[in-house]
């Protein structure tokens, strides 16, 4: 059976070690000065090496070279033994498999026997934060005062997760995520020495992937391979579901243009042609993120594609710092909070819908002592301070007249109504946000939006008697709250519809409302 390139690439030599030179230093100081400790923590995120350089320590500490410097030297019997994993001396225990007190007090029984092969026996325990509190009880002890022939290496990716008293007892290493140029350049070697053709945005494309990681790089790099040997961008983007990258561009370009309806089709061909919707908000957040690098003047340093680069320097023009974080929390938790959802996409429709806040109308400045900008008008600004107390004036409250409840006036309106609503509810203000005004008949009010599950939300009870609530304080008046979805006709075209067509039948019997169903639509019952 082939082995997986990452096994077949593991580094046998502290030379092979990718981007832990502060870490490979000291290790191999203390090798060579014999001052090497009785107990080692290795911290830091998967696949930067830390079991890798367990195993070296392991094996440089039972080399038999005469010269310290060079060891281990992977000649000698006992690196042999090591690398053919046959070195009794070498323990390697999962700590997520072994998570019990009565495991630790077996390892504990068994650490007073002398070593088998080489000088030392040693302990290498993968996520060690698994163990219970009772276990590290239980290993405290051993670590604290272990025999001479014994040395142990605890390995960790949840550093925060190890009690103080394990932490204090240990030589404590921390692992960095591998740069990016680094990991590139890793992956050149293997691509030679494997006769695998790979072009530049391909690798550039895996190594972001990878996050920091060396090991998920070259297992991406052997998933490719494992299907072409002649590997090239688009190959890359299918296989590894990284073809979004293009629909994360168009869908901050439609942020920028408010353009919902372009925004809700991006997201839903994307995920149609089998995008994950997980990865595809945490790609949005991350091209958010090097958005707000660049317009906080540090950008120098991000690892960018100079069309990229380009493309992100034009948008980030039209975005305030403010407003990119913003952006960045909402696609973040879309993100976070996918993977449970009933509906995948409801996260990334509500992320956008929230992002679709038009900024060329803020909110005043200079607000009325009694009435601050973010109340709709006609309501009492006590009930939305801060803390819940309107805010001392000597001035009297000046009454505002209540507006015309009509379709100019709702118009008119419109971004207050926004304002107030979002003020009490973020949830209910971001689907009013993705709503879109088609006429006002009578006591009825009609909105539509882009999707049905978007419409069905915002007529959920709880937002629903919010939003009425809002437009009946701010009109003076019971309002009726009418939502549709699909495309509209709204009063304005009624003038220059002719009479007898279908659109007039449906401004005149359906309020101004013309659905036109999708085909793959189920009927609503």
């Amino acid at each position: 059976m082939t082995q997986a390139l990452y096994t077949t690439w593991r580094p046998a030599t502290w030379e092979g070690v990718i981007g832990q030179d502060h870490i490979v230093r000291t290790l191999r100081n203390a090798i060579s000065t014999d001052r090497v400790g009785h107990a080692y923590l290795f911290a830091g995120p998967k696949g930067t090496g830390k079991t890798t350089s367990a195993r070296l320590l392991a094996k440089a500490v039972n080399c038999l070279d005469d010269d310290p410097s060079n060891r281990p030297c992977n000649h000698c019997a006992n690196c042999l033994a090591v690398n053919e994993g046959r070195f009794l001396d070498l323990i390697e225990i999962d700590a997520a498999s072994n998570t019990s007190v009565e495991d630790i007090r077996e390892l504990r029984d068994r650490v007073g026997f002398s070593p088998s092969q080489g000088r030392f026996k040693v302990y290498i325990i993968d996520e060690v934060h698994m163990l219970s509190t009772s276990a590290f009880n239980a290993l405290l002890k051993t670590l604290e005062e272990p025999p001479s022939h014994v040395i142990f290496i605890l390995a960790t990716t949840e550093i925060h997760k190890i009690p103080a008293t394990v932490l204090s007892r240990c030589q404590r290493h921390e692992f960095r995520r591998i740069p990016l140029a680094e990991i590139i350049a890793k992956l050149k070697e293997i691509c030679a020495r494997e006769a695998i053709q790979i072009d530049e945005e391909s690798l550039s494309v895996i190594a972001r992937q990878a996050t920091g990681s060396m090991r998920d790089a070259i297992s991406l790099l052997d998933q490719l391979s494992s299907l072409t040997r002649q590997i090239d961008l688009a190959i890359t983007q299918e296989v590894l579901g990284t073809a979004t990258n293009q629909a994360v561009i168009d869908l901050v370009e439609s942020i920028r243009n408010q353009s919902a309806a372009e925004g809700f089709q991006i997201i839903q061909k994307t995920l149609d042609a089998g995008a994950d919707p997980r990865q595809f908000a945490r790609q949005t957040a991350d091209y958010l993120r090097n958005m707000l690098v660049l317009k906080l003047d540090a950008g120098k340093d991000l690892e960018l594609l100079p069309e990229v680069r380009a493309r992100l320097s034009e948008q980030v023009q039209t975005f305030s710092s403010a407003r990119l974080i913003d952006l960045i929390n909402a696609f973040s938790d879309a993100a976070n909070s996918l993977k449970a959802s009933w509906q995948p996409s409801l996260g990334l429709e509500l992320a956008y819908a929230g992002a679709l806040v038009d900024e060329t109308h803020p909110a005043p400045v200079a607000a009325r002592p009694s009435e601050p900008a973010s109340v709709a008008p006609g309501r009492p600004a006590a009930s939305h301070s801060a803390g819940g107390a309107a805010p001392k004036s000597s001035q009297p409250p000046v009454n505002k007249p209540t507006p015309e409840f009509s379709l100019q006036g709702v118009r008119q309106e419109w971004d207050a109504l926004k304002r107030a609503l979002r003020t009490q509810n973020t949830l209910a203000g971001a689907l009013f946000n993705s709503a879109r005004l088609v006429s006002v008949n009578g006591d009825t009010v009609t909105l539509n939006t882009a999707s049905q599950l978007l419409r069905d939300r915002l007529l959920e009870e709880k937002n629903l008697k919010l939003l009425q609530k809002v437009f009946n304080d701010t009109f003076g008046r019971e309002i009726q709250i009418v939502c549709t979805f699909g495309q509209t006709i709204d009063q304005s075209s009624a003038e220059n519809v002719e009479p007898g067509s279908l659109a007039d039948r449906a401004i005149r019997e359906l309020h101004g409302v013309l659905h036109v169903p999708n085909p793959n639509e189920k009927e609503e019952e």
